[in-house]
């Protein structure tokens, strides 16, 4: 048997329908080469059903079952039967004996919003992508934070410091306003931005109240107050900043402006997701007030840390110390200990329970109409595992009852599958599955450039094995919204990981970054980006020729007047190729050949066949590529939609003529090729 010919997917051309409901019959589909199989099973709960083989096109045999499904997870796999050889087929491809692991998966009801399948996101750390309203930035000496003053940056261009979590650029709502054209023209269809929420912090992972958007971040309408007197080392006296983040009217004026951000996002087709940091909160938070801001605020109960009588006081866990107690309590649960981010006691308050379940689905809701969230470290919450799944499963079903379209993703470090069984997350920020094995393969780096492997660069073995496994632990809906990302606020920029310089800013300097990075190879990673399954997300400044080592580092300002114009033409043209073909949100995928530094695939839906080609060595390679695996026709044409090399690329038309089910394409070093079969 032909064992490359033999296929079968989770999407709507081999599972009709794909995103079934409970109850309803559906057609499974399954491939082989044309002539090759004498029967083929359908392997349910260790029993074979036969399949007909109900037509025949190309140089394909196409077998299908009609199946009832239940309420419960259906699981199944294939069993092919050749005139001399018997073979099973499960996600990972094709074994020789079953493997209950990798069984297929569907699970009844389960879907994932259709504006969200393949959607091309972009990420915005707001403090650093545009000055809009310099009149609600952070000033010098408004507070203290970690110990030391706040600081306002003057030089847009300055590299962050070390410790630059205090210092604040001014980027605000209202210059993602002013720069919407600018995303729209170049094709970005969803904004995900990092916390908005009242927090400290320029990152606001340290959320103050959920309730509203930073004033730093939205409308300060009324200000007052004094900053700290020198010498100061707590906020007592910060009565500016108190007066900035406690005022009714900055906060509903900024809740107002978000309004009015989400409606022009929408006027446009875009949509916005929000991060919502659920497992901590911080020590600013009108809950605990350790900083002492809310303690003299007309309209605030007393915080956990202010008094043990705090209406609060369950919503962390407090330690017994005979030395200290209240009032001014500092022996709290700390997320990995740090003081500055309580950790919120779920299981000790069916009131905060409440309370953050009602947050998901206020600003999914009228009037602010958020089309979803990213979720902050969502394995960490809670105390046990048993009760973060009962938690995700009630905020899901929360948010889903204000929202039915409204998309939840988590971020995750490694195994997601246990919260993707269709009643959790609807997907994950995807790093196991996309981001790493994209690194180690065309850079050999870690992704925060702590390590350089060059066994590991090139390795298709490793990228292949890592992908097929990794994505095996996901529902086809939600492969399909995953965020592919290749740089975020928490690694490297991929930029940078491309000059194979190890180790961070705060040892080696920014400049170090930026020195001898490689533009093909970040061209290479954006031809994947655009072209795998899910959801491509660029993260701001990357399109334009960002570098930068980890956090802080990665949080450089976007250089507006002074991007790699080159380099935002090229994401502009591939955004373009995506977004204009269907094949590449909701079709299949099959890898067509591979050897060292090489891999080609194809991407195909219905009549549209897509075949990519990426050389990640530093040679000229003539490469023989089976594309009819892809359904391409035996013989006719392919078209070439986008070509990058060494030196820059090129969107000028090129046939490639299919001769028996291939084709044959030389490509330079460090180069990426994206053909569509020709229409006749």
């Amino acid at each position: 048997m032909n064992r490359e010919a033999l296929f079968c997917d989770g999407t709507g051309s081999y599972v009709f329908p794909p995103e079934p409901a409970p109850g309803q019959k559906i057609v499974l589909q399954f491939r082989t080469a044309a002539g090759d199989a004498e029967n083929v099973l359908l392997l349910v709960n260790g029993c074979g059903y036969e399949m007909e083989r109900k037509n025949t096109s190309g140089k394909f045999d196409y077998y299908a079952i009609t199946w009832r499904l239940e309420k419960e997870m259906f699981r199944y796999s294939f069993q092919i039967f050749g005139k001399d050889e018997v073979l099973h087929y499960n996600q990972c491809g094709v074994s020789e004996e079953e493997n209950e692991a990798y069984a297929f998966e569907i699970m009844p009801g389960f879907y994932t919003p259709d504006w969200a399948k393949g959607a091309v996101m972009y990420q915005i750390f707001t403090d650093r992508f545009y000055n809009g309203d310099p009149e609600n930035d952070v000033v010098d000496r408004e507070y203290i934070y970690i110990g030391e003053p706040c600081t306002q940056v003057k030089d847009w261009e300055k590299y962050p410091a070390s410790m630059g979590v205090r210092e604040f650029y001014g980027g605000d709502l209202q210059g993602i306003m002013d720069k919407l054209d600018y995303l729209q023209d170049l094709g970005i269809e969803v904004i995900y931005l990092n916390p908005l929420f009242v927090s400290p912090s320029n990152h606001k992972y340290d959320i103050q109240d959920y309730d509203y958007i930073d004033p730093h971040f939205g409308k300060i309408v009324e200000d007052g107050g004094e900053i700290l007197p020198q010498g100061s080392r707590d906020n007592i006296s910060a009565t500016k900043f108190q007066k900035r983040v406690t005022d009714k009217k900055n906060l509903e004026a900024s809740n107002q402006l978000f309004i009015k951000l989400v409606e022009e996002i929408h006027s446009r087709g875009m949509r916005v997701i929000l991060d919502g940091v659920f497992n901590h909160c911080g020590s600013f938070n009108k809950w605990m007030d350790r900083e002492r801001i809310y303690e003299r605020q007309e309209g605030y109960e007393s915080g956990a840390y202010i008094s043990a009588d705090s209406p609060y006081r369950d919503f962390f866990q407090f330690f017994k110390n005979q030395d200290w107690d209240w009032p001014y309590n500092p022996n709290y649960d700390g997320w990995w200990g740090h003081d500055t981010l309580p950790k919120l006691n779920y299981e000790g308050s069916k009131k905060l329970e409440e309370y953050i379940i009602n947050i998901g689905r206020k600003w999914v809701s009228p009037p602010y109409n958020v089309d979803g969230w990213r979720l902050d470290v969502a394995a960490d919450l809670g105390h046990t595992p048993d009760y973060n799944h009962k938690f995700w499963k009630k905020f899901r079903r929360a948010v889903k009852e204000a929202n039915p379209d409204a998309l939840i993703l988590a971020e995750h470090y490694g195994d997601p599958q246990a919260w993707l069984r269709g009643d959790e997350w609807d997907s994950v920020m995807n790093y196991d599955a996309f981001m790493e094995p994209v690194t180690w393969f065309l850079t050999g780096m870690e992704k925060h450039s702590d390590e350089w492997r060059p066994e590991m660069c090139g390795n298709v073995e490793n990228f292949m094995l890592a992908m097929s496994h990794h994505v095996s632990r996901m529902l086809t809906p939600s492969r399909q919204v995953a965020m592919n990302e290749l740089s975020n606020h928490d690694h490297s920029r991929f930029l940078t990981r491309t000059n194979h310089v190890v180790g961070r800013v705060a040892n080696l300097g920014p400049e170090a970054a930026n020195r001898n990075v490689n533009p093909a190879i970040m061209r290479e990673a954006v031809v994947m980006q655009m072209t795998w399954v899910g959801a491509p997300t660029i993260y701001y400044g990357d399109e334009a020729g960002v570098c930068g080592f980890t956090d802080p580092d990665n949080r450089r300002t976007y250089p507006w007047g002074k991007e790699d114009k080159e380099l935002l033409e090229f994401h502009r043209e591939m955004i373009r190729i995506h977004s204009d073909n269907e094949a590449f949100r909701t079709g299949s995928i099959k890898e067509l050949y591979w050897e060292n530094q090489v891999i080609a695939y194809g991407r195909f839906l219905d009549n549209d066949q897509f075949v990519i080609i990426i050389n990640n060595s530093d040679e000229l390679k003539e490469i023989h590529i089976p594309v009819w695996l892809a359904e391409v026709p035996m013989q006719g044409g392919m078209r070439r939609l986008i070509y990058s090399y060494e030196n820059g690329y090129t969107v000028e038309h090129e046939e490639y003529h299919i001769k028996d089910g291939e084709i044959v394409v030389n490509m330079g070093s460090h180069s990426a090729l994206v053909l569509k079969t020709l229409e006749f």
